[in-house]
């Protein structure tokens, strides 16, 4: 598939990841069941560390596809955080040659704050778990409509 074609669903196990440059949130789910539970939150700056740390993952998971949050404005245009998504999803694809698929992430970091606040997770308790919540989140909304992930 071309890049930036809508993508297809996909089957089997994936990973998901919310990008940020100081931490990154990792998700786990199942085409089966059609759920995500958060796994994890990568932190460090330097490239190297963290695509270690995601080859560690992808040998144990062994996922059939990766899931990248892509994030935009409010009215859907592009800031500098989304460039920086579409290269780490473009590196992911290259140095794993995994079918990587972006999803939109607007509203995931509030979502994930609100299933925290409902888990009675708040305030300060929250930073440890809210990324790989909203990596949760990214993944389940490409479970629920796999047609709206864009190939990376």
């Amino acid at each position: 598939m071309p890049d930036g074609s809508s993508a297809t669903p996909i089957h089997g196990t994936l990973l998901a990841f919310d990008f940020g440059t100081k931490r990154i949130g990792v998700a786990v789910g199942n085409s089966i069941s059609a759920s995500a539970q958060p796994l994890t939150t990568l932190h460090g700056e330097q490239n190297e560390q963290r695509f270690t740390a995601i080859a560690a993952l992808i040998r144990e998971w062994q996922p059939a596809a990766l899931v990248v949050g892509l994030p935009s404005n409010d009215d859907g245009t592009s800031h500098e955080l989304t460039r920086l998504c579409r290269r780490f999803a473009q590196r992911l694809k290259g140095r794993f040659d995994l079918p990587t698929i972006l999803v939109d992430e607007r509203y995931t970091s509030a979502a994930a704050s609100s299933q925290l606040n409902e888990a009675g997770i708040r305030g300060i308790k929250q930073k440890p778990l809210l990324d790989q919540v909203a990596a949760q989140q990214i993944l389940q909304a490409y479970f629920d409509e796999p047609a709206m992930g864009l190939i990376a």
